[in-house]
């Protein structure tokens, strides 16, 4: 994790890719292409996590939790429960998951599969998604402040900027 300022906006932590953080500090993950960015969120305790998860299944792997839908939920909610955070406070926004390379021939639909093993888990939990942002190809840039509620901004690749 590293930290940036951009411009005149506060501090946020940066999640690079595999990496996760939970707290009540601005996050934000850069260059989300076929990755998913994963935000839960706790409105009781204005708290939250991010993950930029890479890759749908760990295949048992425990080196960087962040990195893999089945893991990073795991490690999302676990880390959440020890700041006092229950999953039925809990709510997800999901971004990202595109298709980079559609017309390169060995396209394995990352993106596709990322977006499908996020809500696969969510929904084993019983946190519901209350917005998403996913597929598409352009990748994508995203921020969240815990402390200011649960709004989500959104800046892809050509330009455009959306909230969630």
């Amino acid at each position: 994790m590293d930290t940036q300022q951009p411009g005149n906006e506060p501090r946020a932590i940066v999640i690079g890719i595999g990496d996760y953080h939970v707290g009540a500090e601005p996050m934000t993950s850069i260059g989300l292409g076929s990755c998913i960015g994963l935000i839960l969120h706790d409105s009781k305790l204005g708290i939250g996590a991010m993950a930029h998860i890479m890759l749908p299944e760990s295949g048992g792997k425990k080196d960087r939790p962040g990195k893999y839908a089945d893991t990073a939920l795991e490690i999302m909610l676990r880390d959440l429960a020890r700041k006092g955070s229950s999953p039925k406070n809990l709510q997800a926004k999901l971004v990202g998951g595109a298709q980079m390379f559609a017309n390169f021939s060995g396209n394995l639909s990352i993106g596709d599969r990322n977006a499908e093993a996020v809500k696969a888990g969510l929904k084993s939990h019983g946190i519901p998604i209350k917005g998403e942002d996913i597929g598409g190809s352009k990748g994508r840039t995203v921020q969240y402040c815990p402390a200011n509620g649960f709004m989500v901004k959104i800046r892809r690749a050509d330009g455009d900027c959306s909230e969630i």
